[in-house]
């Protein structure tokens, strides 16, 4: 799958990528991908828990990916 929005936040601690991907996401059309990169462990629950708080789909993570579909 290609993203239509990368977010470099490695190096980044939690909340900051989470902060990174609530204020660009607009920038993708609904149904749209963002993939966020992020190496703090905190991330995979940080994100996803997002996900389900704004209503937008977690496709998952792989590796320092992870993936988000934007619903809203």
């Amino acid at each position: 799958m290609t993203p239509d929005l990368t977010l470099d936040c490695l190096g980044m601690r939690c909340p900051l990528p989470v902060i990174q991907l609530a204020r660009r996401i607009s920038e993708v059309p609904v149904g749209g991908v963002v993939r966020v990169l992020a190496d703090d462990p905190a991330a995979r629950n940080d994100i996803p828990a997002w996900c389900r708080m704004k209503s937008h789909g977690y496709l998952g993570t792989e590796g320092t990916a992870h993936d988000v579909r934007r619903l809203v």
